[in-house]
């Protein structure tokens, strides 16, 4: 089943089942709870027009619309309950709340019987299209276009595994790319597509959801350079587990009859927390620059007559998928500071201003960057954007740097945190662990634990 036919599919049959199951819910209530006769009024009219609509929604931030096809049965089970659970609280305490409580026994059914309705419709319907899906997948008739990255014995190995599967994977081979340009053991199974330095363009021009590397995961090196190559490409990144990655418990078994291999960059931050963080960005961002307007008159006019020159200092940086904008600063160097080309500043710069190594110290230079945060270029928590003059110079020793740029860049981060401003490319390195290990667990409580040490730093004066 394509995927925008699915799609349609799941939004079609969630809608009337909200629909259906307001009307049901309203009569019940009414007839049975209430002991009263149904009638059509404003209560119900707004339901049935409001009530789909905020499942909908509900459903969009919880990443249920993202990718239909790679559902199962018990990810669906699960993802209805908890959205069925958490959405028949709000929408009964927004549309109900100015009922007169006469009897709690009676609330507390209604809320139940809310819940049960708008469940036991959605998942019946939600368990055929995923069921129709599966089976589509299991017996081969659809599946995810997938590359093999390799030329090897093992790459013949993992791709014969594949396709004596007794029930179907996902994996539609559409071709194969080497290594080395010499192994191509594949080329009587597959396409041969291409050498793995052409291998971003292959993914785009061949469409490909999913590429799985044929090579063992104590290839550390071989691995890091091709998996930076295709790091801000779409696709689902796959390797080959060794005995160490299945005892610390960084496989996940979601198919009982599938090869065994490893997602690589698996988003660790669910749907709704994604959802939930650029609120916060866009919410506290703006609230910020509100607050701030004191504060920022104050320093621009403590800037303008530190030294002479623009107030602001706007520069290139990289931020997510490898996109540049313009990071907007206060000016902390003496105009002209570059003219010999990039230049990392230090703790003595002679280039820094008295105002700017007071506004280093407390990070009040970063002030202006709540607006890069409001328009979407940046994140309140995120590593810190760098110029591509010293991403090329990191990249060429540390390929997993590139990890970094999957998410917005931050105004402040776990590395600044802990590491703070980088002299040179050997501490941007050093620095870069801390970020590393922020994107594997980056969550909402560590971003709001990160920006309370911000503030400190602040307050402190401690920054470095």
């Amino acid at each position: 089943m394509q995927r925008p036919l699915l799609r349609f599919l799941f939004l079609f049959g969630d809608w009337i089942t909200a629909c259906l199951s307001w009307a049901l819910f309203y009569y019940y209530r009414k007839t049975s709870i209430e002991s009263e006769p149904f009638n059509v009024n404003d209560t119900f009219l707004y339901g049935i027009a409001l009530v789909p609509l905020l499942w909908l929604l509900l459903y969009a931030i919880q990443g249920t619309y993202v990718d239909i096809r790679r559902l199962y049965r018990l990810k669906v089970l699960s993802l209805t309950a908890f959205a069925t659970v958490f959405g028949s609280v709000i929408l009964f305490f927004l549309l109900l709340i100015d009922d007169e409580v006469i009897n709690y026994k009676t609330y507390y059914q209604s809320l139940v019987s809310l819940a049960l309705l708008h469940f036991g419709l959605t998942i019946v319907v939600r368990l055929i299209l995923v069921s129709i899906q599966v089976k589509r997948i299991h017996s081969k008739a659809d599946g995810f276009r997938t590359l093999l990255i390799g030329g090897s014995e093992k790459a013949v190995g993992i791709y014969n595994e594949i396709m004596q599967l007794p029930k179907g994977g996902g994996n539609q081979f559409i071709g194969f790319v080497n290594l080395n340009g010499i192994d191509k053991l594949l080329e009587d199974k597959l396409p041969y597509l291409g050498h793995v330095d052409q291998l971003s363009d292959v993914i785009r021009e061949q469409n490909v959801e999913e590429v799985i590397i044929a090579l063992e995961s104590t290839e550390h090196e071989r691995l890091r350079s091709v998996i930076s190559r295709i790091n801000n490409e779409k696709v689902v990144i796959k390797i080959l587990p060794d005995m160490y990655d299945i005892l610390s418990g960084s496989v996940k078994l979601n198919n009982i009859f599938g090869a065994l291999l490893m997602e690589v960059n698996a988003e660790v931050m669910p749907s709704w927390q994604r959802f939930l963080k650029r609120f916060m960005d866009f919410t506290l961002s703006l609230v910020a620059i509100v607050l701030l307007i004191p504060i920022y008159i104050g320093l621009a006019i403590a800037v303008k007559l530190s030294s002479k020159g623009p107030v602001l200092f706007f520069q290139e940086r990289i931020g997510i998928h490898g996109k540049g904008f313009k990071i907007v600063k206060f000016r902390t160097m003496y105009v002209g500071a570059e003219k010999s080309g990039p230049q990392l500043s230090s703790s003595h710069d002679p280039r820094i201003t008295q105002m700017g190594k007071f506004m280093r110290k407390t990070r009040l230079d970063e002030l202006p960057q709540f607006f890069n945060v409001l328009i979407g270029d940046m994140s309140l928590v995120g590593p810190r954007p760098e110029r591509q003059f010293y991403i090329d110079q990191i990249v060429e020793r540390e390929p997993q740097f590139l990890d970094l740029t999957r998410v917005r860049p931050g105004i402040t981060s776990w590395g600044q945190v802990k590491y703070g401003y980088a002299e040179n490319v050997d501490q941007m390195i050093q620095r870069m662990k801390y970020d590393l290990l922020y994107l594997r667990n980056r969550s909402i409580a560590l971003d709001l634990k990160i920006m309370m040490y911000t503030i400190l730093i602040v307050i402190k004066a401690k920054g470095k």
